[in-house]
């Protein structure tokens, strides 16, 4: 395959391009470009590694999980709720410094490429083109959700790994209405390796002429998500704040979502310029700190008997 032409580009293997174009033979610049010589052998001192950056698959997980078990994520809400922005956002402002709290430390990823397909669009850069939205997540292809991975030392260098859902909305669609629907496995199987859920409410949609349709989406979702739960936490984040709803649109969506799941918490984002910039900041900033608490729950062995002799019981709880 030709190389990009253009510097900025971001392209790689099942994750697209700064442009937005999911397959080379899609981009106008790799079709004008020079192809590569056929008998063109890579370097000696070249060395594949197992993970390509870009964007991770299940079978990539083995690289993330073999020090020990990653917090998963599952982020789910309607085609254009801003789900993909809201990734792309948390990881642009960390990458400019921004921490829920002075101890934490980047500890590394396996899918910067990944971010950067994601972020890229919503950077100023210099020329004609100027900052958009990243590209919807298609859902085509694909039947697992692209996973994208950081990590984190906090706690006295204690490391963490979190991997999070990047799916397409359509899923979580079929997901809500018929559980075991054929489009509908990234969906499930979000639903069942997650240990927490980000439920995405578009104040933009609620606000608009499908405002009804859009509210349905959130309750049937939310619904769906009660049955699956297990006592794991989810948070309900608001997307595009800066649009007004009606107060009852607001309590009608609020109060779907906390009679099912009560002690969820809230949340409130948006990536349009606002005079007070912290607040907007402030607002992924109060979401990634709840990010970062989320704790699986944790196993007590019962106290050993006094007269048993078994070592492995003798250890007691942990």
């Amino acid at each position: 395959m030709a190389e990009c032409p253009q510097e900025t580009c971001f392209w790689s293997d099942g994750a697209g391009c700064s442009l937005g174009y999911l397959y080379p033979s899609d981009c106008p610049a790799l079709k004008t470009a020079p192809a590569a010589k056929q008998d063109e052998q890579p370097s000696p001192e070249a060395v594949s590694m197992p993970w390509s950056g870009s964007v991770l698959g299940l079978t990539d997980l083995g690289f993330v999980a073999g020090r020990s078990k990653p917090i998963v994520l599952a982020v789910m809400g309607a085609h254009n709720a801003g789900k993909t922005t809201l990734l792309g956002a948390c990881y642009l402002l960390l990458g400019r410094g921004q921490r829920p709290n002075h101890d934490l430390r980047f500890a590394g990823s396996y899918s910067l490429a990944g971010w950067e397909n994601v972020a890229s669009p919503l950077r100023w850069k210099a020329g004609p083109v100027a900052p958009g939205f990243p590209p919807h997540t298609s859902s085509t292809t694909a039947r697992n959700p692209g996973l994208l991975h950081l990590a984190f030392k906090q706690d006295h260098d204690h490391r963490t790994d979190y991997v999070i859902t990047d799916a397409p909305g359509e899923w979580f669609r079929k997901w809500a209405v018929e559980r075991d629907a054929p489009e509908a496995e990234g969906a499930r199987w979000a639903a069942e390796h997650a240990d927490a859920f980000v439920l995405v409410a578009d104040r933009e949609a609620l606000a608009g002429e499908h405002m009804g349709k859009a509210r349905s989406g959130i309750q049937l979702l939310a619904r769906r998500l009660t049955h699956e739960l297990r006592g794991r936490p989810v948070a309900l984040v608001w997307t595009k704040s800066d649009v007004s709803i009606s107060d009852e649109m607001e309590q009608a969506v609020r109060s779907a979502v906390l009679k099912l799941m009560p002690d969820t918490p809230e949340f409130a984002v948006t990536i349009m310029r606002n005079p007070d910039e912290s607040e907007n900041i402030q607002g992924f900033l109060d979401l990634l700190r709840w990010v970062l608490n989320i704790r699986r729950p944790t196993v007590r062995l019962p106290e050993p008997a006094a007269e048993n002799s078994d070592p492995l019981f003798r250890l007691g709880a942990r």
